[in-house]
């Protein structure tokens, strides 16, 4: 949901944009990087804009001046209630509980039932008040350490697929092209209706959305859920979701050039402390080369 400061803000960008002297693009830039919400906002308000300029211009009586800037800013002002509105349709519905963090924003939420789930950063996931053993991650990052009950196994939600514990602290990953779970202790059963496939502690599960393919792997116990500590460890998982982990950890924006992405990255780095000194350790550490520019980092060749 759009609130009151950013729409406020959101709306101050689009009427400044309409000064042909505008040149304030690099704090504009790191603003809307700063809050999936100002992008959202901004967006929402100067596709509005747009349309008012479209529209015939309202009649001035003899002898007044419309100000632009105010009348735009009280049009624009007044739909901030029907961005709001828009927002309130994301809302969960009144038997679910929404949890969202922006980028570099982390969470600790501590269910009913003694079990808890550490939430990383760019992570919209979704609790059922009624049933404290069920969970839907929609996008993000999440590690769930399950207190496990053999009368009530613990089931997550993630895209099409259902996970569910065997005595358990497993991190799962969704992002627009699959899901990935890793488990330290015990075990999840991915699709036990249909997959029936079993990650055991120490491996990886990476389910690909467009080809349908499950491919397991090995991962340290201990590696897994590191970014709640900012020790990041990999042993081969692809470049570009090494980098997704790290913005969603730190909220540092790292874009990995096409040529880059599937370099198979093995290495392990901090995530705290000084930010230029973390993407040369990761560029370093990948054969890359890292390159600063004005919404973040891009790794390439």
């Amino acid at each position: 949901m759009t609130d009151d400061a950013t729409g406020q803000a959101a709306l101050d960008w689009v009427i400044r944009q309409r000064d042909p002297a505008f040149a304030d693009w690099e704090p504009f830039a790191d603003w809307l990087a700063a809050d999936p919400a100002h992008a959202q906002a901004y967006h929402e308000l100067a596709a509005l804009d747009g349309d008012l300029e479209r529209l015939p211009a309202a009649p001035v009586a003899p002898g007044h001046r419309v100000n632009r800037r105010l009348w735009l800013g009280g049009a624009l002002a007044a739909s901030l209630a029907v961005v709001a509105g828009i927002g309130v349709l994301r809302h969960a519905p009144d038997d679910k509980q929404r949890i969202e963090t922006a980028m570099g924003e982390t969470r600790t939420v501590a269910l009913a039932d003694g079990s808890r789930i550490a939430i990383n950063g760019g992570t919209a996931i979704l609790l059922d008040k009624a049933d404290p053993r069920r969970a839907t991650l929609e996008r993000g990052q999440a590690l769930f350490h399950v207190v496990h009950r053999d009368d009530a196994p613990f089931r997550v939600s993630v895209g099409a697929a259902q996970l569910v514990d065997i005595g358990t602290v497993f991190d799962v990953t969704r992002t627009d092209e699959g899901t990935v779970v890793a488990v330290s202790e015990g075990a999840v059963i991915y699709n036990p209706a249909s997959s029936k496939v079993r990650i055991d502690a120490g491996r990886r599960l990476v389910a690909d959305d467009a080809s349908g393919q499950l491919v397991l792997s090995a991962v340290s116990p201990a590696a897994v859920g590191g970014w709640q500590a900012g020790q990041l460890v990999y042993d081969g998982l692809p470049l570009r979701d090494v980098a997704a982990e790290v913005e969603r950890t730190t909220g540092v924006r790292i874009r990995v050039n096409p040529g880059a992405a599937g370099i198979l990255f093995r290495g392990a780095f901090q995530t705290g402390g000084d930010e230029a000194r973390m993407v040369e350790d990761l560029a370093g550490l990948s054969g890359t080369r890292a390159t600063r520019e004005a919404r973040g980092w891009t790794l390439s060749r």
